[in-house]
């Protein structure tokens, strides 16, 4: 039975989607409070809950054309392409507050690392750098903390990207880890003033590229030597013996460790329980792993905007399942950081070439 509204009544036109067709409904205006059927808000409620399961299927890395057959399977008639990325930009929101929050208090530890991507530009396919930053705080919880795009990794890009930071709170730092990049390098000195360690993994790989390959074990264990020691003190004595030893053999490994030392063996200056975080970006690792397993399903992205969008909300996710874990870093050690000595002891950065 179908009922008409009567005569002069205002009402606003609602199409109501069936499996039997399309029904054009009118929904009565009141003068006084108002009026919506209550079996429209059920389907409101699951087309919710639908955007809701496309939008994290993307995120997961389900294509769109996984996405339809998704859609398909839950018995309706699909949904196209530019459907599924327009749903996808209802994920802006919620990416740009949680890449623009603030982050206070105190962050001693800095890690920064970049991905490098494809986009379209000006009918050309550029590589385009996504710089992602994790920190931890005083309370030894880590945190994913920025991210920003760019097309190069030149000292104004990395300038901005930090300041960047600071106008959103970070604060404290006292040692930034990080691959050597002179442009971030000159960056950190200025705008941070804090101490830098080189990533010690990539390190290793570029001070082998100077031994033959059938030499590489045997350098490998003699420079590992340098990080099996108790303090930085130590540390770096035996690091100028392994030099003096390969000094004839490999003079350009040599001027290569003299060059280096005291970016690898900044860590060692901080507590001996942190140690194991800070040597490396390693820190970064799965994370950046996750980045690009996501990123191979787009391939080329549209532009900066699709970028953000992606992976902000890939490193958002993640970030949630950080949130749950235990502490990164000890509340002990973090104490004996936050001394005054300790301070007063923290390495600063070097000019020295990468």
């Amino acid at each position: 039975m179908v009922q008409r509204l009567a005569p002069g009544v205002q009402h606003r036109d609602r199409a109501l989607d069936t499996r039997l067709g399309t029904l054009q409904l009118r929904i009565p205006k009141l003068r006084q409070g108002s009026y919506f059927p209550p079996f429209l808000e059920a389907r409101k409620t699951s087309e919710r809950a639908l955007m809701v399961v496309i939008q994290e299927a993307w995120i997961g890395g389900v294509s769109t054309r996984r996405v339809d057959e998704l859609v398909q399977a839950m018995g309706l008639s699909g949904i196209s392409k530019s459907t599924v990325s327009k749903l996808c930009r209802d994920i802006d929101e919620r990416v740009y507050g949680f890449l623009e929050r603030q982050i206070d208090g105190e962050w001693p530890y800095l890690w920064l690392d970049a991905t490098y991507l494809k986009q379209r530009e000006g009918g050309r396919i550029v590589s385009v750098a996504a710089i992602i930053a994790v920190a931890v705080n005083t309370e030894g919880k880590r945190e994913i903390v920025g991210l920003h795009i760019g097309p190069s990794e030149a000292e104004t890009f990395w300038s901005g990207f930090l300041r960047s930071l600071l106008k959103r709170g970070l604060k404290g730092v006292k040692l930034v880890i990080s691959d050597a990049h002179e442009g971030l390098k000159a960056a950190i000195n200025r705008v941070l003033r804090a101490g830098w360690q080189r990533c010690r993994v990539h390190w290793m790989r570029n001070a082998l590229a100077y031994v033959p390959k059938g030499q590489q074990a045997m350098v490998s264990a003699a420079l590992r030597q340098a990080f099996l020691q108790p303090d930085q003190a130590s540390a770096r004595a035996t690091w100028r013996h392994v030099a003096d030893q390969f000094r004839t053999r490999f003079p350009r490994l040599a001027a290569f460790l003299d060059d280096s030392e005291l970016d690898v063996l900044a860590y060692m200056a901080f507590p001996a329980q942190h140690r194991s975080r800070l040597h490396s970006t390693n820190t970064l690792e799965r994370l950046n792993k996750e980045v690009k397993r996501r990123a191979d399903v787009v391939g080329i992205f549209p532009n900066e905007a699709s970028i953000i969008r992606l992976i902000g909300a890939v490193l958002m996710k993640c970030n949630d399942e950080w949130s749950v874990q235990t502490r990164y870093m000890s509340l002990e050690a973090m104490a004996k950081l936050l001394a005054p000595t300790i301070d007063a002891d923290a390495p600063q950065i070097t000019t020295q070439a990468a």
